[in-house]
């Protein structure tokens, strides 16, 4: 299969070019040093050249947190660059699009809410929910409207090696290695009380290139684990790897403006028409994001 992927070149772009390559697709990438995704017309022309059998959608602005500081540039980057990919799909007569979306569109959940479903409304808090949520609708609109083989993916929190110290998992794991060198002992955290579903992202790729081929056109899939962790026990797993004692300290000036309690979603609808299942235990991704960073301060 030929796909061209947008955001080629960031966190979850690199883990899946590697997938796809691995197994035997041509891939084409593209990331903002090769075209703009808000550049509209040499966004078509660069899609159209590649020729894609299908579309990976991964580019935009994906810091939950500093969506807060830059809702007009997100909005821009995940919406109106969503509406650009999407019409440089149909222009370049892509037959499958996934586009990425997020599970912060769901919003302010209750426990009563949990598992997530599919069919869950869509309540985002954060810009960056309320962005998603529109490139969401974005994408149900080229299918209802044009016939295109768009399929979504709301995926949930997901983590891995070369992912960036702005989320929890990789910013624990950054500070770690940077103690290991020090000798500090603590590590500065921020609120741990929060549950997530998390999934390496390495096993989240898979799931994408499942769904190009088995998933069905106009259809939203969760891609997630369907179990939640508590935020404190990702950190407190990190630190029991470390090649010293050390110990977390909460700091006011990590708090996030808005945390959600917890967040759990349903897979059954990806297992289903997959077959996926998540093969990496989180020991082993948490492991290798420590690896990582210790390789990248070094």
């Amino acid at each position: 299969m030929r796909a061209l992927v947008t955001g080629a070149l960031g966190f979850v772009g690199r883990h899946l070019v590697s997938h796809l390559e691995s197994r035997g697709d041509v891939v084409v990438g593209v990331d903002r040093d090769d075209v703009d995704i808000l550049d509209r017309a040499s966004l078509i022309e660069a899609v159209i050249d590649s020729r894609p059998e299908a579309v990976y959608h991964l580019a935009g602005q994906a810091d939950v947190g500093g969506s807060w500081a830059t809702p007009v540039e997100t909005f821009r980057a995940n919406a109106e660059g969503s509406l650009n990919v999407l019409d440089a799909a149909r222009e370049a007569r892509a037959e499958r699009v996934l586009a990425v979306i997020s599970a912060d569109v769901y919003g302010n959940v209750t426990a009563a809410d949990l598992p997530i479903e599919e069919s869950s409304p869509l309540r985002p808090v954060t810009p960056y929910g309320a962005s998603k949520a529109a490139a969401d609708a974005l994408a149900l609109q080229a299918h209802l409207g044009h016939g295109d083989g768009v399929i979504r993916v709301r995926p949930f929190n997901h983590l891995g090696p070369g992912q960036s110290d702005r989320f929890a998992a990789s910013a624990f794991a950054s500070r770690i290695a940077a103690n290991e060198r020090t000798g500090e002992r603590e590590v500065h955290v921020g609120n741990l009380t929060p549950r997530r579903d998390v999934t390496d992202v390495r096993d989240v790729v898979r799931a994408y290139r499942l769904l190009v081929e088995h998933g069905t056109p106009g259809d939203v899939y969760n891609v997630c684990s369907g179990r939640d962790i508590a935020v404190r026990e990702i950190a407190e797993t990190l630190v029991s790897m470390a090649d010293e004692p050390m110990e977390l300290v909460v700091d006011p000036e990590l708090q996030r403006t808005v945390d959600l309690p917890v967040l759990r979603g349903d897979n059954r609808r990806l297992k289903t028409a997959t077959g996926w299942e998540q093969e990496i235990p989180l020991e082993q991704t948490l492991r290798d994001v420590l690896d990582d960073w210790r390789h990248r301060s070094g």
